[in-house]
Order: structure tokens, then C-alpha cells, then sequence
């Protein structure tokens, strides 16, 4: 995969989550979580929204992302584009007026790590349910002071990647990022290995 296009398409995507899906949502006094759904994300109340790869899907239909800025694709799925600035520091700080370009392969990779993370958060904890936040785009649930979840990328690990955050510093060989241990999707293609990488973390972190 083109790094360039995953880094655009990431982007993009986060944008979506934020001003079309959480940003309405909110708005209506839903909350920003969102959910995983299969080959891609969606609102969790109203407004009925979610992205399957590259296509945002609203009730009776759907239609591409691609091409047209956040506000318009807002106005047509009948919502008012929305950034959340008040209720996080973080976010894509994308503008309602920019462009959504996004490839569809990157898209599809992203919607696979997301439902990779997604069953193996519930398999670790059957009791938790996955939340997509969209201040920094990644699938996580928290046990036990530590939280799990799953990243489409960042500026400092550009693709798909599992981590363990211990909301204490944990230290050891396991522990490769500040805030605890990371693994590429690539490396995980199954959710049994994400699941695998999930409970390791909690052994090293003394949790189970």
C-alpha cells in the first residue's frame, strides 16, 4: 500500500468521523462514540449514518465520498457538517470547506484493521463494548487501567497498528512507545492475533 495514500485516505476518513458522524450526533445529544460495522464505521444514534469504504451510506442509500468537500456530502446525507473542537483538544482540524480525496483499497485496508480490533477487543472483554472515538480515530475499549485498541495510523506510526496503554508506565522489552507497546496490523492479519497481542499486553502488565 502507498503510504501517501493511506496517510491521505486516514485523514480523510478521520475528517468524516468527526464533522458528518460524531460532529451531527453530538449535535442531536447522542455523544461522540461511534461503532465499528462491517467494512467500515457509523453513527450509534441519529442521524443513521456510516462509511463502508469509500461510500457514505444514509438511509434508502448511498453514495462516494470522494470528490466533494465535508459540508457538502453533510448537506446531502441532511446533517450540518460539525467539528468538535469544544469537547476535545485533539481531532483532524479539517475544514468543512476541504476536499475529501480518499482511495478506496486504503479505505478497505483501514475498515479491515478497524474489524480485526473490534473482535478482539470482545473476545478480551466480553462485558466492554468498542468505541470509536473521533478525536483520535481508533477503536479501544479500557480494562483494568489499561487500555487496548486499534489505530488506522498517526503521524508517528503511519499504518494500521494494535497498541497497550497502561495508564501507568510500564517498563521491559514489550514496551516499545511512550505510552506502552505497539504492533502493526500487518504483522496481526487474524483477530486471534490481535486477541494474542491484547492478552500478552496484559500479562506483561501484571492485569491478568
Amino acid at each position: 500500500m502507498d503510504e501517501q495514500k493511506l496517510v491521505s485516505t486516514r485523514r480523510a476518513l478521520h475528517g468524516v468521523a468527526e464533522l458528518i458522524l460524531a460532529g451531527p450526533q453530538h449535535r442531536l445529544g447522542g455523544g461522540i462514540r461511534l461503532r465499528v460495522v462491517p467494512g467500515g464505521f457509523a453513527t450509534v444514534t441519529a442521524p443513521d449514518l456510516s462509511v463502508v469504504g469509500d461510500l457514505l451510506v444514509v438511509p434508502g442509500g448511498s453514495f462516494e465520498l470522494s470528490g466533494g468537500t465535508f459540508a457538502e456530502r453533510a448537506k446531502q446525507a441532511g446533517v450540518e457538517a460539525t467539528r468538535l473542537d469544544d469537547v476535545y483538544s485533539g481531532g483532524p482540524k479539517i475544514a468543512p470547506d476541504s476536499r475529501i480525496e480518499l482511495d478506496p483499497a486504503a479505505a478497505r485496508l483501514i475498515a479491515d484493521a478497524f474489524a480485526r480490533g473490534d473482535a478482539a477487543l470482545r473476545a478480551l472483554d466480553p462485558d466492554a463494548t468498542p468505541v470509536l472515538w473521533p478525536e483520535h480515530f481508533d477503536v479501544a475499549i479500557t480494562l483494568d487501567e489499561i487500555n487496548y485498541g486499534v489505530s488506522p495510523g498517526d503521524d508517528a506510526i503511519p499504518e494500521p497498528y494494535a497498541y497497550v496503554g497502561p495508564w501507568s508506565p510500564r517498563t521491559g522489552d514489550f514496551w516499545n512507545a511512550p505510552f506502552g507497546a505497539t504492533r502493526p496490523m500487518a504483522d496481526l492479519p487474524t483477530p486471534d492475533d490481535v486477541l494474542a497481542f491484547f492478552r500478552t499486553g496484559q500479562r506483561q502488565a501484571g492485569a491478568a
